[in-house]
This record gives structure tokens, sequence and C-alpha cells, in this order.
């Protein structure tokens, strides 16, 4: 693979930038004598607007809790070694590896295309979900403030939302997101995979710290807002062993539910993860993989429905009771409250007509 020099990526997850499975050419940066490589600049990041003509995203997965979904960015700087998402930069012409976490997409008429939605005769309420596929809360955020100016237009016509993140930036919206709360209309999960410092760095460089989740999450229940502790993604060996560690520290903050993911090598993430570990954690990279194909049918991943999430077999099937057992004890997920839809009021385009009825 396209291997990029360590000076150039400092504070990236991808060690690689391969080109997209639909591009016709592979391009790839070599020394050509003269120690060029050495005089390339650091990797920044960029960030291309995007206007696309709908906003809120369909699926119909069965394994899914969900049918829409809003993703306010393309790509995510958190640059999570491990992230599903990463094959799809694929369809921008772009590399799932370092372009998914330098070269970004932002939506700035997110927020208007939402209302405009929203608005349509014979929309049918459900939550939507935000954070899913890129972090709604990644660092760019700060600038752009896409998934700010998306919650101010869902709390305007009392609609449910959940959203899931890494970041402690959520907690810059709770003026919105508490009085939301209050009427039943949103829930949030923080992704905690790891307690160890050390290895989130490393795996995930630009998300907030462990620590930092963890405040955002009692922040989030000090204010009243539901918080569940996602231990996603669950990587065998590099942190099963924390997962009870993980959900009574998410306890002890002020989390009332949880859930967990085991790790998904789709597509490119396989390669790209494969090479994180082979830089990161060598001497134990193969042990890693051994036990992950364990749980894939011994393929490197298995996009089953009903599999994909949790995986099969003995370690699998461990993993899954330890967490059952963990969430018994601490008295997660006791009561799943729904959030409400019967609040919701349309809201009135710009030079739209308000109902008679």
């Amino acid at each position: 693979m396209p291997h990029v020099l360590p000076q150039r990526r400092r504070g990236r997850g991808a060690a690689s930038n391969e080109s997209g499975r639909y591009e016709a050419e592979r391009r790839e940066a070599f020394d050509d004598g003269w120690e060029s490589l050495d005089e390339l600049p650091r990797l920044k990041t960029e960030v291309t607007f995007e206007t696309p003509r709908k906003i809120i995203t369909r699926n119909s997965s069965p394994d899914i809790s969900f049918d829409r979904s809003i993703n306010p960015y393309r790509g995510c700087e958190h640059g999570c070694a491990y992230c599903f998402a990463r094959p799809t930069h694929a369809y921008m012409g772009l590399s799932p590896g370092l372009d998914f976490e330098t070269r970004l997409f932002a939506k700035p008429d997110a927020a208007r295309l939402l209302e405009k939605e929203l608005a349509a005769p014979g929309y049918e309420v459900k939550t939507i979900a935000i954070g899913t596929n890129t972090d709604p809360y990644q660092p760019v955020e700060r600038q752009y403030r896409i998934m700010r100016q998306i919650l101010e237009v869902l709390a305007e016509a009392n609609h449910p939302v959940g959203i899931v993140t890494k970041s402690a930036l959520v907690l810059r919206d709770l003026d919105i997101l508490a009085p939301m709360a209050e009427k039943g209309l949103v829930k949030v999960g923080i992704s905690l995979t790891t307690l160890d410092r050390k290895l989130a760095r490393k795996m995930e460089p630009r998300a907030s710290t462990p620590q930092k989740r963890l405040e955002a999450m009692a922040g989030l229940a000090k204010a009243g807002v539901p918080v569940a502790v996602m231990t996603a993604p669950i990587v065998p060996v590099l942190t099963d062993s924390e997962v009870e560690r993980l959900l009574e520290a998410g306890s002890a903050a002020g989390a009332t539910s949880a859930g967990y993911v085991l790790l998904r090598l789709p597509l490119e993430v396989a390669p790209l993860f494969k090479e994180w570990l082979a830089e990161n954690f060598p001497d134990s990279a193969e042990h890693v993989l051994s036990v992950m194909r364990s749980m894939r049918g011994g393929k490197d991943y298995d996009a089953a429905w009903g599999e994909r999430q949790k995986g099969r077999g003995p370690y699998a099937w461990q993993i899954g009771r330890r967490f059952e057992l963990a969430c018994r004890r601490l008295g997660l997920n006791v009561r799943r409250d729904m959030l409400r839809t019967d609040l919701f009021t349309p809201p009135v385009p710009v030079g739209g007509q308000l109902k008679l009825f």
C-alpha cells in the first residue's frame, strides 16, 4: 500500500492512502533518489462544501434500529483506525485511508434542507439518527456549526433525535439538548472504546480522550439528557478485556443504557486496520486477526444481517454474555424509553403558508 511518512501524517489514524476501489488508476508517491519525500508538507485538513438535494438518508436494514439518519459531514477528522465508514470515501473518488480523515465534505445547507423535508406533506415522524456514519461533533464542527443548526430545526419542530458521538463538544449544545430532553425528544450515546489514554490516542487520534468522554456523559446526565455508553467497537485482544470496566465507568458517569458492536472490517477497512496493527502492535497483530476471524466464520468480515454487529462463535458469545451480565449488575438497559413523536409540529419554510387546521 502507498505508505505515507510518519512525519507527514502525525496525529492521523491511517498509515497510507490507497486509491479508492472505483478508480481506474493507482497513484503512489515514491522517493526518486533526491529525498524529495522528506520535503512534502504535513497533511492538513481540507474541507469542501457539498450541496445535496436532500439531507435525510433512508435505510431498510433489518438489524438497525432506525430507518433515517443525517450526516452533516462526509469523512471524519477523528481518524479512528477501525472506522467502518471509511469505504464511503471511494464514492467520492478519494482514498478511504488518509483522504477520509483529511479531505472532508461539509453540508452547510443541511438545516435548510431538513426544514424543507420536515415540512413536506405526508412526512411521517420517526427518530432521526445522527452520528451513525461519521461523527457530527468532529473538530471541524467548532467552525461550521452545522450540527447545531440541525438541532435548532429539530428542536423548533419538536422532532425526536438520537445522537452518537465520541466528542465532548456535544456539551456545547446543552442549551438545546436539555429542553428537548424535558420533552422526551433526545437521547445521546457516547462511544467509549477504551479507558487506556495511550491506546485511545493511537486508535482514535483526534477524538476526545476517554476522560473527556466520561465528563461529557456526566454533563449530559446532570442536564437531564438520557445517556448511553456505547462500548463500540470492541476490538478483540486490545479492548475486549475492558468491557466490564467501560460499562462501570459509563454507569458511574450517569449512563442508564448501553450497547456494543464488535469490530467491523468491511472492504478497504481490513487492509487499513491490518496496516495500523502491524505498525502499532506488531507482536499481537496476528493474534488480534486470528480471534477476529474466529468470530467472522474464518474471514476478515461477514456482512450477514444480524451477525455483522455481534459476530458468531464461542468468543463472540462470551463477549455478549459478559456484556449482558455487567449491564444487569449495573442496572443498565432496565428501561428503554421511546422518544416522543406526538409533539411534532411541521416547520413553515421561508415563504410557506401556515396550516389552517
